[in-house]
């Protein structure tokens, strides 16, 4: 293993063990001694968690083996329910020190008790509040993870569009994560949805596995029979990188019948109109492949100007170095628009495009939402989507 993904993950142990002691202190500092068994039964689950998670998660590579990937949905999901206690503690804590330097300030008019075993016992009911919240929207989480993807259908207005492309169709799927808990049955589903979304292109921006080719080949087999008069389009996410992307490519090429765009380019025509159909691999790809470079100066080396230009890259960020290539329309996918709250809202804060449709310069940027979820099975305030994108003249 490189050097870099041994520190990665030392890093995220020592953060994780860190993050399960601060909940812990959280949690059992108000208790008085009367509460002794539930201090106990607070720190061994949380000690159990911390050991179970990074075991269960990390049998990415036996992904396909029954019991492997049951320990990943157990550990994603109890995963993602810590990670919502984690981060609700953590705003209540917030909350909790903003009243302390209230009543520093402005004693008289600060809400906080002056008793200690008030305080204590306040501490507390907030704690039992940060609990109770956490189970409410991890269920509501866990059941919008269950549901079908909603189809978004989004109007693209391009300027000189030839009358040919108007109303023509592109149907996106992203971040599909076919691995532990997303399987043939799913896929199969997703197919059907989008065949009969009549599109005339269909593109594919990225994530679509967990998982090895040897793995996971029977229960991405569906997706051949996507079918597009412009054909289906594939670009790789940063998941094809942990998961073999070169095997990938070749078994979207050779056996899906994906067209697979690697820093590459093809032309396609549509009643008389010229399509640049553009592809980047994802924006870190070369750290693994190295011959993967996310080059959207290389992906449009020789092409012609074309009536449209099409641009499939994972990662929104791509836009930046495409800026100067004429693209008429990125479609790009990977934030999943932070899949449940309040990571939903915390996504907006670190990322300019976390989700939908936005004007960059002069092109359009579309951003999936993910067709599934990856990792925890949660969603909340960030549904799943197939996209409808229909093209017209500005």
């Amino acid at each position: 293993m490189p050097l870099r993904m041994i520190a990665f993950f030392t890093f995220v142990m020592l953060f994780s063990a860190a993050m399960h002691a601060y909940l812990g202190l959280r949690l059992t500092a108000p208790l008085g001694d009367e509460y002794r068994v539930a201090k106990r039964a607070i720190w061994a689950g949380l000690l159990a968690h911390a050991v179970f998670f990074p075991l269960a998660v990390g049998q990415m590579r036996n992904t396909g083996t029954p019991w492997a990937d049951w320990l990943q949905y157990v550990g994603w999901t109890t995963g993602g329910i810590w990670s919502l206690l984690l981060i609700l503690m953590l705003l209540k804590d917030v909350g909790w020190l903003g009243l302390g330097l209230w009543n520093q300030l402005a004693p008289a008019s600060s809400p906080l008790p002056d008793d200690p075993d008030r305080r204590a016992f306040l501490q507390t009911m907030l704690n039992a509040g940060v609990v109770a919240a956490t189970v409410a929207i991890g269920g509501a989480a866990w059941v919008g993870a269950r549901l079908r993807p909603t189809i978004e259908r989004v109007r693209i207005p391009i300027e000189g569009l030839p009358e040919a492309l108007r109303g023509l169709r592109i149907v996106q799927v992203s971040d599909i994560h076919v691995g532990p808990t997303i399987r043939r049955e799913a896929i199969e589903r997703l197919v059907a949805t989008v065949n009969d979304l009549k599109p005339d292109l269909i593109a594919v921006t990225g994530d679509l596995v967990d998982g090895s080719v040897a793995a996971l080949a029977p229960h991405v087999a569906p997706l051949k029979e996507l079918s597009a008069p412009l054909g289906s389009w594939f670009v790789t996410g940063n998941h094809e990188y942990y998961s073999g992307a070169l095997d990938w490519c070749r078994h979207c090429d050779e056996v899906l019948g994906m067209q697979v765009l690697v820093d590459a380019h093809r032309v396609v025509e549509h009643g008389g109109a010229q399509i640049v159909v553009a592809g980047v691999a994802d924006l870190h790809a070369e750290r693994l492949v190295p011959q993967h470079t996310s080059d959207p100066v290389r992906a449009f080396a020789g092409a012609p100007a074309g009536d449209l230009r099409l641009l499939l890259a994972h990662q929104p960020e791509s836009i930046r170095a495409a800026a100067d290539q004429g693209v008429h329309l990125q479609l790009s996918g990977h934030t999943h628009g932070g899949q449940y709250f309040p990571f939903t809202w915390l996504i907006r804060l670190v990322k300019r495009w976390s989700r939908g449709l936005h004007r960059v310069g002069s092109t359009w940027l579309y951003v999936n939402r993910g067709t599934t979820y990856w990792g925890p099975p949660l969603r909340l305030d960030s549904a799943q989507e197939i996209t409808v994108l229909e093209l017209d003249r500005a």
